[in-house]
């Protein structure tokens, strides 16, 4: 469980500084998503997280996802990030949105929040920026640790990132975790199929190995396709009576 060498550049995404410094630059460009915006997430926040959940949206720097989840019903999404530069961008911009709240926080000391405190969790690239900052794994493993103890028996971490499975999965299946972990893989905005190639679904999870690694035959038809690791908490059977029953349909993926 190494650093994400071959994925990061000489910046420290780790770093607040860092962010600080690009978020004060990049002031008057708007807002950036990474990797996907809502209307391709959608289909799995739908299935997997109720409007009426608890989330946490973990690194939000200052992406419109939230703003999106709350035009399609969501009621309370508490955003962090570790730059105060971000959170007081965002703050200002929804302080009259009340289904948004903001606070500066370092995603690997959540103490703030007491056990337990969220139905689900949403990381769009955090554990990524820990990947390329120094002192990687025991970062991941702090920032694993808190999101676990904050969700509640039956909650979900909903993980996208570009991170395939012998990068992530030593990380996120961890015993001391149990999430049970079910994998997504969706191409990145824009990628065009190969005129003539068979149709693919990307709303059915990927069957993995036992040692939670794509079968050897899996072809990925983008090779910078995008990863989304839906975990569960499963240490109690108690499972929430409000889940949104919405399933995964191609209609939907479109939105």
């Amino acid at each position: 469980m190494f650093r994400d060498v071959s994925a990061c550049n000489t910046y420290n995404y780790g770093d607040a500084l860092y962010w600080d410094a690009r978020y004060i630059q990049d002031a008057n460009c708007g807002s950036f998503d990474w990797y996907q915006r809502y209307s391709a997430l959608r289909p799995f926040v739908r299935k997997y997280i109720s409007p009426t959940s608890r989330v946490l949206m973990v690194g939000c720097g200052n992406a419109v996802i939230s703003e999106d989840m709350v035009k399609d019903g969501f009621e309370d999404i508490m955003n962090i990030d570790i730059s105060s530069v971000a959170i007081d961008m965002m703050r200002k911009k929804y302080e009259n949105v009340p289904q948004l709240k903001y606070m500066q926080m370092d995603v690997k000391d959540m103490s703030f929040f007491p056990d337990e405190s969220f139905d689900s969790v949403i990381d769009k690239g955090t554990l990524d920026s820990l990947m390329c900052g120094t002192s990687a794994p025991i970062n991941a493993a702090q920032m694993l640790g808190e999101v676990s103890r904050l969700l509640k028996p039956g909650g979900v971490y909903m993980l996208i990132t570009y991170g395939d499975p012998t990068v992530r999965m030593p990380h996120i299946n961890r015993p001391v975790y149990n999430w049970k972990i079910e994998l997504y893989i969706i191409p990145r905005p824009g990628f065009q199929k190969p005129a003539g190639s068979t149709p693919k679904s990307y709303l059915e999870p990927i069957p993995m190995t036992e040692k939670g690694q794509l079968p050897a035959d899996y072809t990925l038809e983008d090779p910078d396709s995008h990863y989304i690791y839906v975990c569960k908490k499963i240490d109690e059977p108690t499972l929430t009576s409000d889940r949104s029953t919405d399933s995964l349909t191609d209609d939907t993926l479109q939105r």
